[in-house]
């Protein structure tokens, strides 16, 4: 039979295990050696953790690891690549190398030099928005809470007030008008329940599906405020009253895009017609007016009245003539 473990012999494996998931678990990019805050000894500013100093260009007094972050090599470790006498070494005596990507010292010893540049954080960490990597600004990368981009700290809070954003005018599926349950906050699009899966793949339970565009992690749409694409100016606009369609009515094709045709409607259009309007010819009657003339009119229809007034009066008389003729004749 086998032998019972001991209490020390249980104690040391779980703490072994521990360790080992410790070392394995995702830490956020802010808590990596080679990412943190670092202040100038020479200029007293505040920067990422590098090399030579991005304003000033001098080298620290106590540099820091990218890799193990320590700031102080032992002796007693036995895994310095440079042996070094003494029971520690400090500044320079412990560099080893400078890291491409992040731009941070590493230290000699063997674990750090051999396997820093295979597993940097950093590798291809630029800016989603302005496209910067780490020797062009000094300060952190970080990622999206919601998307997983790196960012840099000038452009983060701008991207993630727009992150939460769909590059559509609704919320309906990519492949079908089914409401989309899943979104994609990478690629910015909807899947329903259908077309999130692809055929022949087998999915975990419990996890979250990917992306079938880019591999991303989907998120639930109610989990999230997600928000459509408006237009301000496009199919979508209305004008309120009329009198502001025949105000926008004679806007050139060049202002909504395009010598094609444009898209009419009421008596207003969006190209190269013209806003024609019953109106215009009594606009044209009205510009003629003018003020001096008035007198003259106003004794033209005196005379027009004088003349209608006579005919009515000698008409009157002839009447009463022949009627006069008629009773003598008849007596």
């Amino acid at each position: 039979m086998p032998k019972r473990k001991t209490g020390a012999r249980k104690k040391a494996e779980k703490q072994r295990e521990r360790q080992k998931d410790i070392r394995n678990q995702e830490r956020p990019l802010t808590k990596y050696p080679c990412n943190e805050m670092m202040e100038c000894d020479s200029c007293k500013r505040r920067q990422k953790n590098r090399a030579f100093c991005y304003f000033c260009q001098s080298v620290q007094r106590l540099p820091m690891c990218g890799h193990c972050g320590k700031t102080k090599c032992m002796m007693k470790s036995g895994d310095c690549i440079i042996k070094h006498g003494g029971q520690y070494a400090t500044g320079m005596a412990m560099v080893g190398a400078v890291c491409d990507f992040c731009e941070a010292w590493v230290c000699h010893g063997r674990k750090c030099v051999t396997t820093h540049a295979c597993t940097c954080p950093l590798i291809d960490a630029d800016c989603l928005e302005c496209q910067r990597g780490v020797w062009d600004h000094g300060g952190r990368i970080l990622k999206c809470s919601f998307c997983n981009s790196f960012l840099c700290e000038d452009d983060q809070f701008e991207h993630q007030a727009s992150c939460q954003k769909l590059e559509a005018e609704n919320y309906k599926c990519l492949s079908c008008n089914r409401l989309g349950q899943f979104s994609c906050l990478r690629c910015k699009v909807c899947y329903c329940d259908d077309h999130v899966r692809r055929k022949g793949v087998k999915y975990n339970k419990g996890q979250a599906f990917p992306c079938p565009k880019c591999g991303h992690e989907t998120k639930e749409t109610k989990d999230y405020s997600m928000s459509t694409r408006t237009y301000d100016f496009g199919r979508q606009t209305k004008f309120e009253s009329d009198m502001n369609a025949s105000r926008w009515g004679n806007v050139d094709a060049n202002t909504y895009g395009g010598g094609g045709g444009g898209a009419s409607g009421g008596d207003f259009s969006y190209g190269n017609y013209t806003n024609y309007n019953d109106d215009d010819d009594d606009d044209d009657d009205d510009s003629d007016y003018d003020p001096d003339n008035d007198e003259e009119d106003d004794d033209d229809e005196y005379d027009e009245d004088e003349q209608e007034s006579d005919s009515n009066s000698k008409a009157t008389e002839n009447n009463l003539v022949e009627a006069a003729k008629k009773i003598s004749i008849s007596k």
